[in-house]
């Protein structure tokens, strides 16, 4: 169940360039995210984990165009491997198809340390997801209720797991004061995990008699948090997801300050319901947009994009202004 629009992407603009000064042939999508090298900077986010044959299949499908498409990825949840010897190979998979590719491990923020080691070992992992997903716990009816001591289990991975560590939210979105909190314990990679994706209150809603309607409008777009977390945090790498629904509202995502954009339930529905080849000619499209647009505004870089000028106005920008942060350092740039 996904929202309509409210990404916030819709309230970013770019301030046209009529004399960009570069051609297509220099501009390079190559990214940085801390100390790994991406050739792009687009990735399958997490979607998939344990499920048996199924899940192993999708898995497996989406290595293959990870591997072809020079993507990273990230696989789903592995608590349910960590806890079930047969569930390993769902994950497994993409490892033995995409043997030199990045790969992200994905934990939840309950895990212990050695949980974290295993994961990352399960699947020669080259960084560590920990998602953030308490209002789907509180909603879904057997969700846990007790979030203590979340942040001090964290630190301990963030010191101990030997990766990096990417702590991201699952629909969300992540504030200020979180982002602070995670800069406090040494965390250097925060992906946003905004508000206008999969709504995961309202899928958990579906499966309660006493609905907490409450929760299904809950969130921080995506937008939004991209500004919190880098205005807050400015040494962070800012990886941006929820709702990112086209290539243009990628390519503003980077521009407000991500180093890298994830894709979940568009690139999964066109697997399922077309197949590798037509999911790999759409990254293909995707990557030739990106192109497109950066040579439009003269950034031959993820870098340069991310100096371009652009204007904030409607929800975001209200929203952003009663926060304290600062719309015109963007327009102004």
């Amino acid at each position: 169940m996904e929202q309509e629009r409210a990404n916030g992407l819709d309230d970013i603009a770019f301030v046209h360039q009529s004399l960009p000064n570069i051609g297509i042939n220099d501009v390079q999508l190559h990214t940085t995210v801390g100390e790994l090298s991406l050739s792009s900077p687009l990735f399958i986010n997490a979607m998939t984990g344990g499920g048996g044959q199924e899940t192993m299949t999708i898995n497996e499908q989406l290595a293959e165009v990870a591997k072809t498409c020079g993507l990273a990825m990230a696989v789903g949840s592995q608590m349910a491997a960590l806890k079930e010897e047969s569930e390993r190979q769902t994950f497994t998979i993409v490892r033995r198809v995409n043997e030199n590719g990045i790969i992200f491990g994905n934990i939840g923020s309950e895990a212990t340390v050695d949980q974290a080691k295993r994961a990352v070992e399960m699947i020669e992992a080259n960084a560590l997801q920990i998602h953030l997903n308490v209002v789907q716990e509180l909603v879904m009816p057997e969700g846990d209720r007790d979030f203590t001591g979340a942040l001090q289990r964290m630190e301990r991975i963030v010191r101990d797991v030997g990766v990096p560590v990417i702590v991201k939210e699952v629909g969300f979105g992540i504030s200020k004061e979180t982002a602070r909190k995670l800069a406090d314990i040494g965390v250097q990679y925060i992906d946003v995990g905004g508000f206008g994706g999969t709504n995961f209150a309202r899928v958990e809603n579906e499966r309660r008699n006493d609905r907490l309607m409450y929760f299904n409008e809950w969130g921080i777009s995506t937008a939004a948090s991209i500004v919190e977390v880098t205005q807050t945090v400015p040494t962070a790498s800012v990886l941006a997801s929820g709702g990112i629904r086209t290539s243009v509202d990628a390519v503003k995502a980077l521009a407000l300050g991500a180093v890298a954009v994830g894709v979940a339930r568009p690139f999964l529905k066109t697997l399922v319901e077309q197949g590798i080849d037509a999911l790999i000619d759409e990254i293909t499209a995707w990557h030739a947009d990106f192109t497109r647009m950066m040579t439009a505004l003269g950034a031959k870089t993820v870098n340069d994009l991310q100096r371009v000028p652009l204007v904030i106005f409607g929800e975001t920008h209200h929203w952003l202004t009663e926060r304290g942060l600062q719309t015109k350092l963007y327009s102004q740039r």
